[in-house]
């Protein structure tokens, strides 16, 4: 569980600038028509704005669509109360994300209304400004989230293996007064610390693996399924520190009783 709980951060450091850039290309802009505005016009209007290198995608959105969703969203019918649908004809546009910031979203303002077409451009922009500064800081509040976490899970593992050893104190004692040597007694239980670091990798992965592509269809947007070199560097990981970590965490956990004397043990 441990090993799955650091993959999972694993996966959202290594996709950072792809989550990033979701949240980005999702900031919608609105371009309102004027009323007069001629269907062939916005068409050839979508089509250019479609052409465009900073646009991602645009969407049409006629009066009646338009009072349809503000129904839904409101609860009420305001056209049977107003008698008149009040609302215009209008364009969503969703940009790239290296567009999506205060500066570029701006000058696409000032494009925008050159076009005859258009009457008036709406955006967040408080959300624009407040999401561009927050979503610079991701990729570092998910790397010390990670290394702090990375600490616990060192921890939770070291004190689990310890206990294990603990347990078998006085095996390795008794095996001293024998004769055997330090590197004998520390072989088994190192062999088996690496063994069980690779069955908690192999669970952990397929874990992962299982949580990944059972959501592929909702993940696909902030995760690229695509690009096998960083799945396998995920997991390359996971297996390195269950191995790493295991290993390490049971060389010193039994060279802290092969120093003990016997009756040091009973403490």
């Amino acid at each position: 569980m441990v090993l799955f709980l650091f993959g999972l951060m694993g996966l959202l450091l290594l996709n950072a600038k792809r989550l990033s850039d979701y949240v980005k290309e999702n900031i919608g802009v609105t371009l309102i028509l004027n009323d007069n505005a001629r269907d062939v016009d916005v068409i050839r209007l979508q089509k250019k704005l479609d052409a465009t290198d900073y646009i991602k995608s645009t969407r049409f959105v006629d009066k009646a669509t338009a009072a349809k969703e503000l129904k839904k969203e409101l609860g009420e019918d305001f056209v049977d109360f107003l008698g008149y649908n009040p609302l215009l004809s209008s364009i969503d546009v969703k940009v790239y994300a290296s567009y999506a910031n205060p500066d570029s979203l701006a000058l696409l303002e000032k494009k925008f209304l050159e076009y005859p077409e258009v009457k008036e451009v709406h955006y967040q922009r408080n959300l624009v400004r407040q999401l561009n500064r927050n979503v610079n800081k991701l990729s570092v509040i998910l790397a010390v989230l990670s290394l702090l976490m990375l600490v616990i899970f060192v921890a939770l593992i070291n004190n689990a293996i310890r206990l294990s050893i603990y347990s078998r104190r006085f095996l390795i004692n008794t095996m001293q007064l024998i004769g055997a040597t330090r590197g004998f007694i520390r072989r088994p239980f190192m062999s088996k610390g690496v063994l069980h670091g690779i069955y908690g990798a192999i669970i952990a992965s397929i874990m992962l693996l299982g949580l990944i592509f059972s959501y592929q269809k909702e993940l696909k947007a902030v995760i690229d399924f695509q690009n096998m070199e960083t799945m396998g560097i995920l997991l390359g990981l996971v297996f390195v520190l269950g191995i790493l970590i295991s290993g390490v965490s049971t060389f010193f956990a039994v060279n802290k009783f092969l120093r003990l004397k016997f009756d040091e043990l009973f403490y």
